[in-house]
């Protein structure tokens, strides 16, 4: 985690992404740096410090997930989003709960990977290199200590010549014979089944490939192809696994992040009847990952008990205080987004890093069409949003990639292909495209 970070400047990263929602920026920054001073209290109070999981009370659209989504890149910390819908069938054939940490494990263990490939990536490489060259030149007398001087010295001007070219890129469509791994798990082993049995299919195929050995089957590849196979296959050979793991396992249990979405679909309405009692039954099942407990992993046991819980609902038909005491008591930080106005809509059309406006430009330059939109197209495109918001269902922000689509259509298809066509969106454009849908409340409905 980025220790320099202070809450005032994660809300200043945040911003760059998100419009609006101060409140809930504060509440996930200060939750953020609260990791970090945890880190720097005495090993005997560590323990003791638990996360003050959130939840995000709010309309869909409105930045709930990126928020979270957002923060964990920033924290570099193992994210995962889940939905607890997942649990709440009746007679609970939904996920096993315990599966939230084994996916936030694996996640872990990916990101570690990834960065120990990096810092291993020169040498990875020339090891790759050396046997492409082993491919592409076949010595079966190298590894002879009989061989004269003469041999010796050809053999080695024979690897410096092709490494030569090799480094050149002459011998990129080359063909080579590669062995390569096939998975260790016979088909007719695998595991198939409802929903939650995909763990235990896993689970079985993670054991059963460190007792069968893993089969390789010869493949025949271009030289570029059978690099970047190589160049993985010896970064894996350089990477001590063990360590991995404990790296992975350690960020798990001190930064990882779960965001549980729609919370609010597994928390009922006061009655005690019908699938009310599943959704309380799901609730009381994930009270314990929730308040702490030890997960079985194929990498070993983690412990949630420092998992920072992101929770988010709309809340329409219930309140936070709906939900079991217990569970209540694991989330003590609420915050109640922001509806998005007008104005919010114009700034997440234009301001963020990846604003919408952005994203189709880039999306149009690849046709070599220049896209631009004035300021009165703009205005146009954000009060239509909020208009239908208002009179359909309030979907939030994502309302404007709807309409933006509606709009665009017409270049999008018509426009592929035509050079250097500049394309500018007026007021005008963006009326007499949406006027007649946004009229009609019910074409409205299936359109935006």
């Amino acid at each position: 985690m980025t220790e320099e970070l202070t809450p005032r400047q994660i809300v200043r990263e945040l911003n760059k992404y998100i419009v609006g929602q101060s409140k809930a920026k504060r509440a996930v920054a200060i939750a953020l740096r609260n990791r970090w001073r945890r880190q720097q209290v005495p090993e005997g109070m560590r323990d003791e410090i638990l996360p003050n999981n959130i939840i995000l009370i709010g309309p869909t659209g409105v930045g709930k997930t990126e928020i979270a989504r957002r923060l964990a890149n920033l924290a570099n910390a193992p994210f995962i989003k889940i939905e607890a819908s997942k649990f709440t069938e009746v007679g609970y054939v939904g996920r096993d709960v315990e599966s939230i940490i084994r996916d936030l494990t694996d996640t872990a263990v990916n990101m570690v990977r990834m960065e120990k490939q990096k810092a291993v990536a020169g040498r990875a490489f020339k090891r790759a290199q050396e046997r492409l060259i082993d491919l592409l030149v076949p010595d079966e007398n190298r590894k002879n200590r009989n061989r004269t001087p003469e041999e010796e010295e050809r053999s080695n001007r024979t690897r410096t010549s092709m490494m030569k070219k090799l480094e050149d890129g002459d011998l990129e469509d080359k063909e080579v014979h590669l062995e390569v791994k096939q998975d260790s798990m016979p088909i007719g082993m695998q595991v198939f089944g409802p929903m939650g049995m995909e763990d235990i299919g896993s689970n079985i195929k993670d054991m059963l490939s460190n007792v069968m050995p893993g089969r390789k089957k010869s493949r025949r590849m271009k030289v570029k192809d059978a690099r970047s196979y190589l160049v993985e296959s010896e970064a894996q050979k350089l990477i001590d696994q063990d360590e991995l793991v404990r790296i992975a396992k350690d960020n798990v249990e001190n930064n990882g992040i779960v965001f549980l979405d729609e919370i609010d679909k597994v928390v009922g309405n006061g009655n005690s009847s019908g699938p009310d009692v599943s959704r309380e039954g799901v609730q009381r099942d994930l009270l314990p990952i929730v308040e702490g407990s030890t997960v079985p992993t194929k990498y070993g046991s983690v412990k949630s008990d420092h998992v920072l819980f992101i929770a988010a609902g709309a809340f329409h038909a219930a309140t936070p205080a709906d939900m079991i005491p217990e569970l209540q008591g694991r989330f003590p930080i609420r915050v109640e987004m922001d509806k998005l106005s007008t104005s919010d809509f114009i700034k997440i059309l234009t301001h963020p890093k990846s604003a919408l406006i952005k994203q189709y430009t880039a999306l149009l330059a690849a046709e070599k069409m220049e896209l631009d939109f004035d300021k009165s197209a703009i205005k146009a495109i954000a009060e239509i949003a909020t208009e239908v918001n208002n009179k359909t269902e309030n979907i939030g922000a994502r309302r404007l990639h709807t309409i933006m689509t509606t709009v665009l259509d017409d270049y999008m298809f018509e426009h592929a292909g035509k050079l250097d066509k500049k394309i500018t969106i007026t007021k005008t454009i963006v009326e007499e495209k949406l006027e007649g849908i946004v009229k009609d409340e019910d074409l409205s409905r299936y359109i935006l």
